[in-house]
């Protein structure tokens, strides 16, 4: 869509988790359809090449999305040099994979204060903004939201998690003119993803998915049909558009997955040891979970 004919001309919007991959790719789309864009993330030096990358007026701010002070104080300075919010995309989010019973409890409650509570930290502290210009908030969720795999458990919590959160938060502030959308994405072209292929187990579990289902997207390409959602203010975008037939057959789902793992997981196993796999791409393993950990 041409600059002119956009919505997001002159809006402010923000995103989380905007150094690298979809975040990075959102931003430069929300860019290009003439928004001013406040990049958000945990180390300004991998933001401010993304920020120089952008045409027109924006910049970039480093905060956790987790620490509930840090990000108040960021939207307090976005609204002072942007103007207020018109569209806050809650992006930021991590994952880690391996059996549950050998998790680091460190690295799993990462996961999840990132993916679900950083989510809401950041709707929280642009709140006030959203109010005031009748915006709207989209949350990244997955198709982990909607079928949990086994090996994968913060991250298929975390976003089941978010995913009600927005439900709730879209029935509380309907009457306030504020849309909420829920991003469904499957497998994208990020760093997450790519690691995520470096392990055995992931790499068989996906492979394992039907031939539609374990297809990779491109970042450019998914980055585009969440901003048009945001334009439209959707309460609910699929990319592939197939994903949403997850919903019709979700309350199956959970027994089609205990059985395929009942037959595959012990096969697999066989072959390799499951290994808990630490944080997966490159910003999540520079995080504080994986600090305490040892992991880098």
């Amino acid at each position: 869509m041409p600059v002119s004919g956009s919505p997001l001309r002159g809006r402010t919007a923000v995103v989380t988790g905007a150094a690298r991959g979809l975040g990075a790719a959102m931003a430069r789309e929300l860019s290009a359809r003439g928004a001013r864009v406040a990049l958000l993330g945990r180390e300004e030096r991998t933001l401010r090449p993304v920020q120089e990358s952008l045409p027109g007026a924006g910049g970039c701010w480093e905060v956790d999305v987790t620490d509930d002070r840090g990000m108040a104080l960021a939207a307090a300075d976005i609204r002072a040099r942007l103007g207020p919010a018109s569209v806050v995309v809650a992006n930021a989010g991590v994952a880690e994979g391996g059996p549950f019973a050998e998790s680091d409890p460190a690295v799993w409650r990462r996961v999840v204060e990132v993916n679900l509570v950083g989510s809401a930290a950041t709707a929280r502290s642009f709140m006030g903004d959203l109010f005031d210009t009748c915006g709207y908030f989209l949350q990244v969720a997955s198709l982990a939201s909607i079928g949990a795999a086994p090996m994968m458990s913060a991250y298929c919590a975390s976003k089941a998690g978010a995913e009600s959160f927005a439900h709730s938060l879209r029935a509380e502030v309907a009457h306030r003119r504020v849309g909420v959308g829920i991003a469904y994405i499957n497998w994208t072209d990020t760093d997450m993803v790519r690691d995520a292929d470096a392990h055995p187990v992931l790499r068989e579990l996906r492979g394992h998915m039907p031939p539609p289902a374990r297809r990779v997207y491109p970042v450019e390409y998914v980055a585009g049909r969440l901003i048009t959602a945001v334009e439209r203010r959707r309460p609910s975008v699929y990319v592939p558009r197939w994903l949403w037939a997850g919903q019709l057959v979700r309350a199956a789902m959970p027994s089609v997955v205990t059985m395929l793992s009942r037959h595959e997981l012990p096969r697999l196993d066989a072959a390799e040891p499951f290994r808990a796999t630490g944080m997966l791409g490159t910003g999540a393993r520079n995080g504080p979970a994986a600090s305490r950990s040892g992991r880098d």
